[in-house]
């Protein structure tokens, strides 16, 4: 069995779905799968030109050449025209539920012409029973086409060893955007004095409206935005902060959750989406837009500086190792080929 995986989002500055890919490809070759991971180094993939023409022309003739059984287009998006059955991944339906914002021809393709491709694809795989739900909804497709497979975290990640934070410190992990609602937490730090907020992500117009209410609150000098960093500085950024805050209004699995739990990092997660089923009772859970709900819970960790927890740190990381992903994986491909 060989497997053409859809690498182009790990390509420069990759998110979430970059690290989704990066640790598939790896766990699957250590179970025995033969991967070949297709992208396209030139091609930016956060240009929506380039991400048409990598989608749609240079994707299914690579799969083509690699003489794959199966092509798993990881990152949301199918081709078309696919040489080979088709396994894809559908992360979540964001951009028909929060991107209102975003322009009229990307809010189509990334939706709708999205749906319709999926009714295409072999078998789909979605990141939580929440997505799941959610497609479900939106496209009219056989409930048994679609599984539920958690994304693994990486193995630094699992390994990092937590140090106490040489100042109180929020961090913020994912791509600066309006439907992660940073808001509430630079509303929640005017009333935590002492206490700063890191931001780590690539920035989009909305960190402008985040800067400048950081301006009218008084805040500035307490707020950092990095945008995209280094493995290294994100590792280094886990290991020393005082409490992650995911405060997002949709997530399809919500990376910054598990990877936070992974790394023994106390989180304060919204009621919102996927993000109740990653944390499963192992972090506060509140009001997407309670800020007295968010300076209590964030408040109280900052206070109480607890310990790391070692049985919520190794069950998290059993529940989100990418060896499981990666058998769960390779059995959705067989089931592929059967069909």
């Amino acid at each position: 069995m060989k497997v053409a995986l859809d690498a182009q989002l790990a390509v420069g500055t990759a998110t979430g779905i970059g690290e989704y890919v990066r640790g598939l490809a790896a766990s699957l070759r250590l179970i025995g799968v033969d991967v070949e991971e297709l992208a396209e180094p030139r091609l930016d993939p956060w240009r929506f030109d380039r991400r048409l023409l990598w989608d749609q022309v240079l994707l299914p003739r690579r799969a083509a050449r690699s003489r794959a059984d199966i092509l798993h287009c990881a990152s949301g998006t199918m081709p078309l025209h696919a040489p080979v059955p088709v396994v894809v991944t559908v992360h979540d339906v964001a951009w028909l539920r929060a991107q209102a914002h975003a322009r009229g021809y990307a809010r189509y393709y990334f939706g709708r012409f999205a749906l319709q491709r999926y009714r295409g694809a072999t078998q789909i795989v979605v990141d939580s029973h929440f997505s799941r739900n959610e497609l479900l909804e939106v496209c009219d497709l056989p409930e048994d086409r679609i599984s539920v497979v958690y994304p693994g975290v990486a193995a630094d990640v699992c390994a990092l060893v937590r140090r106490p934070a040489i100042e109180p410190t929020i961090l913020v992990v994912g791509t600066v955007e309006r439907r992660k609602n940073v808001k509430i937490i630079i509303r929640a730090l005017a009333a935590l004095p002492g206490v700063r907020v890191i931001s780590i992500g690539p920035s989009t117009p909305y960190q402008r409206e985040c800067s400048a209410l950081a301006r009218e609150l008084g805040v500035t000098d307490r707020i950092d935005f990095r945008g995209y960093v280094s493995r290294s500085k994100l590792l280094e950024a886990y290991a020393g902060c005082s409490v992650v805050a995911v405060p997002s209004r949709y997530e399809g699995f919500g990376y910054a959750v598990a990877q936070s739990l992974c790394a023994g990092a106390p989180v304060v997660v919204s009621d919102q989406s996927s993000l109740p089923e990653v944390a499963r009772g192992d972090a506060p859970v509140v009001g997407v837009d309670d800020l007295h709900g968010w300076i209590g819970a964030v408040g109280a960790i900052l206070e109480s500086r607890p310990q790391p927890d070692p049985a919520i740190r190794a069950r998290s990381i059993e529940r989100f190792a990418w060896h499981t992903s990666a058998l769960a994986m390779a059995e959705i491909y067989r089931k592929v080929l059967a069909q």
